[in-house]
């Protein structure tokens, strides 16, 4: 067996979320703590960051992981989905799991898979935790998939919990309030673990605060700790921010390499979490958050966040795509100097398209497309429901064809803008 036998064994005997939706969610974490059990609990054997959120969890992820690697910590990574490879789902000090590892690991527990039937981000979290616990990590930092409270990645007792901010997303699963959704996230909360809020909203603050305090659990809400008033872009291209604290800058001129200004938020939160390992005895110097947030991407191989991809046409890709995503994307694109704007947008099928193409900017050429898996929303319909939103512009039956079209009609002062789903997005960058 190949590393790509090995994975399409994944794809195939596996029900996949990213790829059919609801039919491989679960609503339980049995399945999870089967395989635990199985494989020795090997989450224990590791110090661990759990990082759940609707939007920002991802960036805040890789931000702490390479954060704690250049500190000289031998640092794990779990996050979803993967953009270009299954291999980016599991990293250790950056580098992504050898597709050796991914083929033993099919072949000596394929017994367990054929007897549980687990999800394919069951068996994936499996593989993770087995990895780092193999690797000696020093600290891991994992990501939730879906939600919190019945994610695969819950069993584990981390030193820390984080949850970005909350928006509606995966509604069919986590709630059709906000509140709802708060409630599903607030269950990465452990008893006597502190926990970061990256955003204080107001209708639902009380939601972990709650639950931290029947938990008995210190809470922090980090925009009460940090504020970034503006960023300004310095000769590298970067993000330039001036952090403050009870109005006094604390990080002067952190040189941020990932782009978009919704990142403010997630430095924030970052910064706030490291106040917190700090206290737990983590050794993090300025200089390693100075070093870290100007090579994040380099360092972990973070994509998909408003990545640049070309220039005269600027050409941007960003995975935002649910409610506040698209909001914050759209806030971007108002803040970006362009003649005339080009959009190729493709969706899923399972969420509220309508809402989200209602946020998009209407003075735009769009190229509708679809992802090449099952869940993508055909691209003829998108643009059905786009022309009644007041959106125009032509289909294309895949994401290349798309860019290539809007590529031809864009001029050098124009902008192009990829996204609308994170599978659209895997195809571009």
């Amino acid at each position: 067996m190949n590393f790509n036998e090995a994975v399409k064994f994944l794809y195939d005997q596996l029900p996949m979320f990213q790829r059919t939706g609801k039919a491989a969610y679960k609503s339980n974490l049995n399945n999870t703590r089967l395989l635990d059990s199985y494989f020795g609990s090997p989450h224990r054997q590791f110090k661990s960051v759990h990082v759940a959120g609707t939007n920002g969890k991802g960036s805040v992820s890789h931000l702490l992981a390479s954060i704690l690697q250049t500190a000289g910590y031998k640092t794990g990574l779990y996050t979803s989905p993967h953009m270009k490879s299954f291999r980016e789902r599991v990293r250790v000090n950056g580098a992504m799991i050898p597709e050796s590892e991914v083929v033993d690991f099919v072949l000596k527990h394929k017994a367990i898979i054929d007897e549980i039937k687990p999800s394919f981000f069951e068996m994936t979290v499996a593989m993770a935790f087995d990895y780092f616990a193999r690797q000696q990590v020093d600290i891991a930092i994992v990501e939730v998939g879906l939600g919190g409270r019945l994610d695969s990645t819950n069993i584990i007792d981390p030193i820390l919990s984080i949850i970005t901010n909350i928006s509606f997303d995966h509604t069919e699963f986590l709630g059709d309030t906000i509140q709802k959704i708060a409630f599903e996230k607030a269950g990465i909360i452990k008893a006597g673990r502190p926990v970061i809020i990256g955003e204080s909203q107001d209708e639902i603050r009380h939601v972990f605060i709650d639950k931290a305090r029947e938990l008995n659990s210190p809470i922090f809400f980090a925009d009460q700790v940090y504020d970034i008033p503006y960023s300004t872009r310095n000769m590298e291209g970067h993000q330039v921010f001036n952090v403050f604290s009870n109005r006094q800058m604390v990080y002067d001129h952190l040189s941020v390499e990932l782009l978009g200004m919704y990142q403010k938020k997630n430095v924030i939160t970052c910064l706030a979490a490291i106040d917190e390992l700090r206290e737990q005895s983590i050794l993090i110097e300025d200089e390693h958050i100075y070093e870290a947030l100007k090579n994040t991407a380099k360092l972990t191989g973070l994509l998909g966040r408003w990545q640049v991809l070309g220039a005269n046409p600027l050409i941007v890709a960003d995975s935002g795509h649910n409610e506040d995503g698209i909001k914050q994307v759209v806030d971007q694109l108002n803040q970006t100097a362009f003649k005339k704007l080009h959009i190729v947008v493709g969706m899923v099928n399972d969420k509220n398209i309508e809402k989200a193409l209602s946020l998009l900017p209407k003075n735009a050429r769009y190229y509708f497309t679809k992802a090449n898996i099952p869940r993508a929303l055909n691209e003829q319909e998108l643009k059905t429901k786009a022309l009644q939103l007041g959106l125009s512009g032509d289909c294309f039956p895949s994401v290349e064809q798309a860019i290539n079209a809007a590529k031809s009609q864009a001029e050098t002062e124009d902008m192009i803008f990829i996204g609308g789903s994170t599978f659209v997005v895997a195809e571009a960058v």
